[in-house]
C-alpha cells in the first residue's frame, strides 16, 4: 500500500471524518460535529482535506473574511500523528492559497495560543515562504474573553503577499 497523500476539497460527507480527526489531534478544540459539517460544506472552497490510503490524515478549515475579501482566516489545522513530519500542514496551506477562489487574497490571519510551538513554527515558515511580514497581538484574552477557561489567543497576520494562482 502506498502512503502517498492526496489533497482535495472537502465535501459535506467528510464532516464526521473531520470531527474524528480533530479529536485525535490534541490540543485542538474539538468543535461540534455540526461545526465540521459547516466547514466541509459552506467553507469547502477555502478548506482542504488530506487523505492517505483513503483515510483523512489532515484538514485545514478557513474562510475569506466577509468584511475583508483579501484576507483568508485559517480556523483550524489538524494533522494526524501518522502524517506528521512531512510538511503536510504547509502543503495544505499552499494548496488553499493557490486556488482560484483565493486569487484576491493578500493576507492570512489565524489565532494561536502562546504555547502552541507547532503552529507558531508553521506560520513563521509560511511567512518566510511568502516573503511576507508576520505580526501578532493578543486578540482574545484569557480573562476578558474566556473567563479564565482558555488560554489567550494571539491574532497572527501574514501579509501582504502575492501568489500565482493555479487552477486547483
Amino acid at each position: 500500500m502506498s502512503n502517498q497523500i492526496e489533497l482535495r476539497t472537502p465535501t459535506l460527507s467528510d464532516g464526521m471524518d473531520v470531527y474524528r480527526l480533530v479529536e485525535r489531534c490534541p490540543p485542538l478544540d474539538a468543535n461540534s460535529s455540526y461545526c465540521n459539517f459547516l466547514q466541509c460544506g459552506h467553507f469547502a472552497q477555502t478548506s482542504v482535506i488530506a487523505e492517505m490510503n483513503g483515510e483523512p490524515v489532515g484538514f485545514i478549515s478557513g474562510y475569506k473574511k466577509p468584511e475583508q475579501e483579501n484576507t483568508l482566516f485559517v480556523w483550524q489545522v489538524a494533522v494526524d500523528e501518522k502524517a506528521r513530519g512531512q510538511g503536510l500542514a504547509s502543503k495544505m496551506l499552499m494548496h488553499i492559497l493557490q486556488r482560484s477562489q483565493c486569487q484576491t487574497v493578500t493576507h492570512l490571519e489565524t489565532t494561536i495560543t502562546e504555547d502552541n510551538k507547532g503552529s507558531w513554527a508553521l506560520f513563521e515558515r509560511l511567512a518566510n515562504t511568502l516573503s511576507a511580514a508576520l505580526q501578532s497581538s493578543i486578540w482574545l484574552d484569557k480573562h476578558t474573553h474566556f473567563d479564565g477557561l482558555h488560554d489567550s489567543e494571539a491574532l497572527v497576520t501574514i501579509g501582504p503577499f502575492n501568489l500565482i494562482q493555479d487552477t486547483i
